[in-house]
Order: C-alpha cells, then sequence, then structure tokens
C-alpha cells in the first residue's frame, strides 16, 4: 500500500473523527431547548436528537457538494496529501476548545476555516487557492465562498433572529385575541393549558431541528470525504486498489456523493449525537434567556426552517448560529430585558473567532508540516 493511498485512507478516519465530534458538540443545538423547558429528559432529548439526525443526513447531498468543489480550488491545492487531514485537525481542535469553554460555535464555520487555512498554507500563502465566487450555470451548485459561505454567515443568524421574533409575536397575539374572546377560549389560553399544549407541540419542534441540523451538519464531512477521493482520483492513486478497497472509486464520478460516504457519515454522527454535548445545553438552554415550552416550540421551528432552506440550495450554514439568533429572538418578543447580554456577548466573539481561529491552527499545521518536508 504507498504512502498516497495511506494518506487518503487517514484523510477519511480523521473527518469521521470530526463528524462524530461534530455530533456529539452540535447535539445541544437541536435539543437545547426541549430539555431546558423539561418537554423532555436529557436521555429522551438526545435519542430523539440522534435518530433525527440520522434521517436527515440522508435527505439529499447538496450541501456535501458545495464542500466538494465549490470552496477550494483543486487543481491549485492536492488534497490527496495532509492538506484535507490539517483542515480537520484545525476545525476539531476549536471545536473542542470550545466545547470545554461550553461555547456553542460554529462546527460548520470551523470545518470551512480549517479547509480555507490549510488551502492558502498549501498554495504558499496564494488566496487564489480559494474559490471566491463561481459564474456560469452551475453557479448554484457550488458558488463559492461568496455566496454559500459568507453571505448566509451574515444573513442566516439575522434570519434566525427575525424568524424567531416574529413566530414568538403572532403566537402571543394569537393567546392575546383567545384571551379577549372570553368564554372556553379564554380558559385554555391559560398558562397551565398553554404548557401543556406546546409541550407535545415542542416534541414535533425538536425531531424537526434534530432532522435540519442532520441536512446539513452530516452532510459537510461527506463533502470532505468526497472531496479526498476526487483528488485521489485524479491523481491515479487509486488506478490500482486491493480488492477491499474498491468502493472507494468514485461511481458516479465528481457529480455524485457515493452512497457509502452517506450512510457512514450519518452512522458516525448519530453516534456522536447519542454521547451528548451537556456543557452547550447549558448555555444554550438556560444562561441565555429563561424558557417555556411555547418559546421553545418558537425558536426551534425558526431555527430548523433557515436550515431547511439553507440545505435545499447547498448552502453550509452553522446550526449553532441559526439555534442561537432564533433563541434570541424568541427572547427579544417576550421581553428584550430577559436576555442576558454578558453570555450572548461571549457567544458572539466565539462566532467571530471560530473561522479565522480554525483556519488559523489549520494553516499553522501547514506549515509546520511544510517546514519539515512532510507530505509535501
Amino acid at each position: 500500500m504507498d504512502f498516497a493511498l495511506v494518506l487518503l485512507l487517514l484523510v477519511i478516519v480523521t473527518a469521521l473523527v470530526f463528524e462524530f465530534i461534530n455530533g456529539f458538540h452540535d447535539t445541544a443545538n437541536s435539543i437545547a431547548t426541549v430539555v431546558a423547558t423539561k418537554v423532555l429528559t436529557p436521555t429522551q432529548a438526545v435519542m430523539l436528537a440522534a435518530v433525527t439526525n440520522l434521517i436527515g443526513a440522508f435527505w439529499g447531498t447538496a450541501v456535501a457538494k458545495t464542500i466538494a468543489s465549490g470552496l477550494i480550488d483543486t487543481d491549485v491545492v492536492h488534497v490527496g496529501s495532509l492538506v484535507l487531514i490539517c483542515a480537520l485537525a484545525g476545525g476539531i481542535i476549536w471545536n473542542l476548545i470550545t466545547w470545554w469553554r461550553g461555547l456553542p460555535s460554529s462546527s460548520s464555520h470551523a470545518l470551512i476555516g480549517g479547509l480555507c487555512g490549510a488551502a492558502v498554507a498549501a498554495a504558499d500563502n496564494d488566496f487564489g487557492a480559494l474559490v471566491w465566487s463561481q459564474a456560469g450555470e452551475n453557479w448554484t451548485k457550488n458558488a463559492g465562498l461568496l455566496w454559500k459561505v459568507v453571505i448566509p454567515m451574515v444573513t442566516s443568524p439575522l434570519a434566525g433572529f427575525l424568524l424567531g421574533v416574529l413566530i414568538m409575536a403572532l403566537l402571543m397575539a394569537l393567546i392575546s385575541s383567545m384571551n379577549s374572546a372570553g368564554g372556553w377560549l379564554a380558559r385554555v389560553s391559560r398558562p397551565r393549558w398553554i404548557n401543556a399544549v406546546f409541550g407535545k407541540a415542542q416534541i414535533g419542534s425538536a425531531a424537526y431541528m434534530g432532522f435540519a441540523h442532520g441536512t446539513n451538519d452530516a452532510q459537510k464531512t461527506m463533502g470532505i470525504i468526497a472531496l479526498a477521493i476526487f483528488g485521489a482520483e485524479a491523481s491515479g492513486t487509486l488506478k490500482d486498489l486491493p480488492e477491499w478497497l474498491s468502493f472507494l472509486h468514485p461511481s458516479g464520478g465528481e457529480k455524485d456523493i457515493d452512497k457509502w460516504i452517506v450512510v457512514t457519515c450519518a452512522l458516525v454522527m448519530a453516534a456522536g449525537t447519542a454521547m451528548g454535548g451537556w456543557r452547550i445545553i447549558k448555555t444554550l438552554g438556560h444562561k441565555m434567556v429563561k424558557l417555556h415550552p411555547i418559546n421553545g416550540f418558537a425558536a426551534e421551528t425558526s431555527s430548523a426552517t433557515i436550515l431547511s432552506v439553507a440545505a435545499h440550495f447547498g448552502m453550509p450554514v452553522s446550526t449553532t448560529h441559526s439555534i442561537s439568533t432564533a433563541i434570541m429572538g424568541v427572547g427579544f418578543a417576550k421581553n428584550p430585558r430577559a436576555l442576558k447580554f454578558s453570555v450572548i456577548e461571549r457567544i458572539i466573539w466565539a462566532w467571530i473567532l471560530t473561522i479565522p481561529a480554525a483556519g488559523g491552527i489549520a494553516w499553522g499545521l501547514v506549515r509546520l508540516l511544510k517546514h519539515y518536508g512532510v507530505g509535501f
């Protein structure tokens, strides 16, 4: 087995480690609110998230295709080398740092930052290694960093906040009108009944959130593995594969993500999700704003809708950003003074730092390996 093939297998293993960590790091994003409102126990919520993450991961591959062919120039970066390992290491290290600190940072942006940092370092600091924008007939599929990462990075948190405000305001207006109507409508609009109704509804919104998380986050690692395999195929690494590794040949060329990649990433992420992420649950579910079932329902529905729309267009947006800002929006609609801005400030700093921090770690690892002539 030659060195290039060993590196490819190492990329796949490292990508799956990232997927597993992504699962337990981002579990909190889909279950924090349903745990905070005491609708489900932590164990029940984790199992719900694991199952719905798994189902969502099988729902299309648009995001995976963006990662695989729309962010870095594969003619500049030799993806069959250690570049992808360094990219993944940058994302993994930053994820573990923020998980340890209990900060809900974005695994998506950690991965993208690591990928960009490693690509720039491998290309001797040539930013031409990054595909900022693509024109032409396939722009909707992989339109580059500007349209698929930078713009959604700004708009998706804003959309999450505004949709959270809107849904919460509509629900409050509905309850108020029921109160005003009198009779049995006024009786069922009392807090006890509202909590009971939305306690049931929140199980559905939590499942929707887990599904949406799977449609977006699980696909990012699929894209990394596909990117490594496409590069290995182009470089001839897969030419004389042993029989037991024949599945590595991309059956759909560079257009489709192979089924084995989808299945493996889906299962690994579900396993990681089942491990839980209790430190981040505490920040999202308790520290930003006090939540009731109706608030959790509004936040989860808002965030899951943003993620589902983004996944449809192949945009690798942040689950963390969308649910955090949706919770902020719900809290703002409820009572602007109920928000704990000191906690929000810490979260925003983690958002701002994620791409440059993960990118910087990956860049440093590539430069270090190049300095010692390892794999380059």
